[in-house]
């Protein structure tokens, strides 16, 4: 897995992120590829507004959240 911050731009009707270089070889990336992002917008008031919003609601624990997306994460 790869971290990265990266800037919003707005291209046409869209809005896009530059992926660096460097990372795309890294990671072997080629063009019409398909790849999953995990995107985390930086900013205290987006994690109080959904910390805690599945309470009551989920049918997994938060380990086992965080076990399925480990195992999603880093299966080859």
């Amino acid at each position: 897995m790869v971290v990265i911050e990266a800037k919003l731009k707005k291209w046409g009707n869209s809005f896009g992120v530059v992926i660096p270089i460097e990372v795309i070889s890294s990671e072997h990336m080629k063009e019409n590829e398909n790849i999953r992002l995990i995107l985390l917008k930086d900013s205290k008031k987006a994690f109080e507004a959904t910390f805690g919003i599945g309470k009551g609601k989920l049918k997994k624990t938060g380990q086992e959240f965080k076990d399925d997306i480990r195992r999603d994460l880093y299966s080859i």
